[in-house]
């Protein structure tokens, strides 16, 4: 990866605008306070993700008496995909434009939107509540191996979404682009790194770290049955919106790169460009 990437071009615009934001301190005490906000939940959620899958979901601060856990726990998994799904629907992105009052929240959308995607899946980890139930805890070789694996699925998840744009998915873009008082410009059609052997990289990552965890239990089962079969299916809203946005040049990828299983060879292509969504 050199310094004449795009994805390194576009990030390097973002943090010099950044870095030298002109006069407006409302303006600019909104997207730090946005970008802080952001990022914090970013990472609360990311580090509850990890740490409570390591342990099969058998951790948790949830403590609703069981058999109502049961529901709450199916309420805390379907939030996720249910919001997800509709924010990123034409009408949902016009609502989440709308969430921050005055002429920046079109700006922040995607800022916006990753605080919320992020606040669902701190809920959804944070909030359950275990069941008690441990099945299987690995040990020795085998607990080395899938600390291993487990760790090699989030790095591949990390690549992924960089791949895709990492300012877009981190949500950095819209409080970057306030600040820097510049119009938030997207990274073209991602077709880049892990994009070149497979169209859902992204979902595909997150779907293995479901199954390599070194703690199993009925949670975890549950956890794991239901988001792979969301990853799985979910991309085929977001390739119908490509479709409409890309037109031809989408075809012309979705031809040559397969859905979610790489192919054994691959072969040069040609793709257009334009704007990319968060995933």
């Amino acid at each position: 990866m050199t310094r004449d990437d795009p994805r390194i071009t576009r990030l390097i615009t973002l943090i010099r605008a950044a870095l030298s934001p002109p006069p407006g301190k409302g303006r600019i005490a909104l997207a730090l306070a946005m970008g802080a906000v952001c990022h914090a939940v970013f990472a609360i959620a990311v580090l509850s993700m990890i740490a409570a899958m390591f342990f099969g979901l058998s951790e948790s601060f949830g403590a609703v008496p069981w058999p109502w856990a049961g529901l709450t726990n199916a309420a805390l998994i379907a939030q996720f995909p249910l919001l997800h799904s509709f924010l990123l629907s034409r009408r949902g992105m016009t609502i989440t434009a709308r969430l921050i009052p005055g002429p920046h929240g079109g700006t922040l959308s995607t800022t916006t939107y990753a605080i919320i995607a992020s606040l669902q899946l701190a809920a959804l980890f944070l909030l359950w509540t275990p069941s008690g139930i441990i099945w299987y805890r690995a040990e020795g070789a085998a607990f080395v191996v899938l600390c291993t694996l487990y760790a090699g699925t989030w790095i591949l998840l990390i690549k992924a979404s960089f791949d895709a744009g990492a300012e877009v998915q981190s949500g950095a873009l819209g409080w970057m682009s306030l600040l820097g008082r510049i119009r938030p410009v997207f990274p073209d059609m991602p077709t880049r790194g892990l994009f070149r052997h497979i169209r859902q990289p992204i979902y595909v990552a997150f779907a293995l770290t479901l199954w390599t965890v070194p703690v199993w239990t009925p949670d975890q089962l549950v956890l794991a049955v239901s988001y792979t079969a969301y990853c799985m299916l979910a991309p085929r809203l977001k390739e119908k919106r490509f479709e409409q946005r890309y037109g031809a040049a989408f075809h012309r990828y979705r031809e040559t790169v397969p859905y979610v299983l790489p192919k054994l060879t691959s072969k040069e292509r040609k793709d257009g460009a334009g704007p990319a969504e968060q995933s």
